[in-house]
């Protein structure tokens, strides 16, 4: 059962000294996604959060041994109400971690930094076929029925 009393973990913005564990995590995040990120991508994102002005910020849970999981949200304007918008670019929990809460609380944060900044609706997504976190997204939100395209867009020179 759940256990309800305080959660073995703390969710809190990231910081600086977080850089390491934090792209243990993104890493192992990546390859649940197939994707090998380089040491350019990591530096790349990790200037992004470390930079306060930037429109993509991060939460992390920290527990006794380290952190557990993080979570990257990002700022836009929304055409639809010309308010402000959120996007959860990306969240993750360590194996070790799961079913103790951590993604919950990670979105109860992005929640509250979106009602203090503004409101406005947080969207995210997720593979089509990780059906554990849509379980825990449908008692959170609501699922859209939106088709998602991509494209990759070569640099001109």
């Amino acid at each position: 059962s759940m256990n309800n009393s305080s959660p073995d973990f703390q969710i809190r913005p990231i910081a600086q000294g977080d850089r390491e564990q934090w792209a243990i995590l993104f890493l192992a995040y990546g390859v649940f996604y197939e994707t090998d990120f380089s040491p350019e991508v990591l530096d790349g994102v990790w200037k992004w959060l470390m930079n306060p002005s930037h429109p993509i910020k991060a939460w992390v849970a920290s527990g006794d041994h380290g952190l557990l999981g993080f979570a990257h949200l990002r700022f836009h304007d929304d055409t639809f109400t010309a308010g402000p918008a959120w996007f959860l670019d990306d969240l993750f929990t360590s194996p070790q971690a799961r079913g103790k809460g951590v993604a919950t609380g990670l979105i109860t944060a992005l929640q509250d930094h979106a009602a203090r900044h503004g409101g406005g609706t947080l969207r995210w997504i997720t593979g089509a076929e990780n059906t554990t976190a849509q379980s825990l997204y449908d008692s959170l939100a609501t699922r859209t029925s939106w088709v998602m395209y991509e494209q990759e867009i070569d640099e001109s020179s």
